[in-house]
């Protein structure tokens, strides 16, 4: 069980890069054909936009899986404390009025709570 809310909490992570990542190629220019065709079966700007097309697929069941949990309190822990990184343990305790120990079983509740909804997603 312990590994399985490491692999969450790491997926979780990693939404955070995802999502700078797709803001990032969303701000490059679109590109320019100069009417030649290639005769490569892939070109680069191809493999930018089925790889952007993936990423905005990722983010968006991580995002689905998120909105679908109802309890306030578990949305703050994995929004703000994991994946926004606002608040340390100690301020998310306090935000939260709860001890370390109730804050980590919450913690802990709310990465599976996360990874049952993502899972209905993902299958």
């Amino acid at each position: 069980m312990r590994q399985d809310v490491k692999k969450i909490r790491n997926l979780l992570k990693q939404y955070a890069k995802l999502k700078r990542d797709l803001t990032a190629f969303n701000q490059v220019s679109s590109p320019s054909f100069d009417g030649v065709s290639s005769h490569s079966s892939r070109n680069g700007t191809e493999s930018r936009l089925i790889n952007h097309v993936d990423l905005s697929y990722q983010l968006k069941e991580v995002e689905d899986a998120l909105n679908a949990i109802d309890d306030p309190q578990y949305q703050f822990i994995l929004h703000d404390y994991i994946i926004e990184k606002r608040f340390s343990r100690n301020e998310a305790c306090q935000r939260l009025s709860v001890s370390v120990s109730k804050f980590n079983y919450m913690k802990n509740e709310a990465l599976h709570a996360f990874a049952k909804f993502y899972s209905d997603l993902t299958v």
